[in-house]
């Protein structure tokens, strides 16, 4: 059995972590399954979309794998978090879009995976938290700072200091995911967020993610200079011709 099952549609590559009997826990071996399959993924030219889930509905990840943990020493702690920090990280700096597509329980560890894609889609029985300080531990896998930057501040202390469970509504409000669907409406879900990805500029959708991302950072003059360089670069090829001549030709562009 593969921990991680990759199917493709269009150049949208979906990834499924696929532990149903833990819950889809992060475990060492699934840590570094899903590194090596982001790994791949980085150098492909026609890569449009990431989509990530679990296996099941039950679960998208049921957290970290706490009896892998337990005996742990803090260098294998340290160890063990820097595994998933490069993950996660991989899957935060892919070029291309990356949702997650949250089924079921995303507790710690699957909160914070969900935190590294760049939006997430929640099935109505999904549900949210960052319990560890109910283990006597912290976030370890960048909770404690892409939990944050997504909610704000208050709302992250709030969820990580209590460790309390919202469902996917309450997430929708707080702006941890983008949209919340029912369960029976995820396989549609998947097949219309796959062709939007598919069918827009490849390059286009990568300078904007590239403008976002790398602008946040700087001051807004500086980040307006960039979004103007990016947008200019979109003149220089064919992509840009071929979507504004099929705009004016009223016909379904090639990419």
């Amino acid at each position: 059995m593969s921990l991680i099952e990759q199917t493709e549609n269009a150049g949208v590559v979906q990834l499924t972590l696929n532990r149903p009997e833990a819950l889809n826990a992060l475990n060492s071996e699934l840590i570094v399954a899903l590194g090596s399959a982001l790994e791949s993924l980085e150098a492909r030219d026609d890569l449009r979309g990431v989509l990530l889930t679990g296996a099941g509905e039950k679960a998208f990840v049921a957290g970290a794998d706490i009896a892998e943990m337990r005996d742990k020493t803090p260098e294998q702690a340290r160890y063990f978090a820097n595994q998933a920090l490069v993950a996660l990280k991989r899957l935060e700096t892919l070029p291309v879009p990356t949702v997650a597509l949250v089924n079921g329980y995303a507790l710690g560890g699957g909160c914070e995976l969900s935190l590294a894609c760049d939006w997430a889609i929640a099935t109505d029985n999904a549900f949210f938290a960052q319990p560890e300080v109910g283990l006597g531990i912290i976030p370890g896998f960048g909770g404690t700072q892409r939990l944050p930057r997504r909610v704000g501040p208050a709302m992250a202390l709030d969820l990580i200091t209590t460790g309390r469970r919202i469902d996917a509504n309450e997430a929708l409000r707080v702006g941890l995911v983008n949209r919340v669907v029912s369960l029976d409406e995820r396989d549609a879900t998947i097949d219309e967020l796959t062709k939007q990805l598919s069918r827009n500029g490849p390059n286009a959708m990568r300078d904007a993610k590239r403008a976002i991302h790398d602008g946040q950072d700087l001051a807004l003059d500086s980040a307006l200079a960039l979004e103007t360089t990016l947008f200019a670069l979109g003149f220089t090829g064919e992509e840009q011709r071929e979507g504004m001549s099929a705009f004016l030709e009223k016909r379904k562009a090639s990419f």
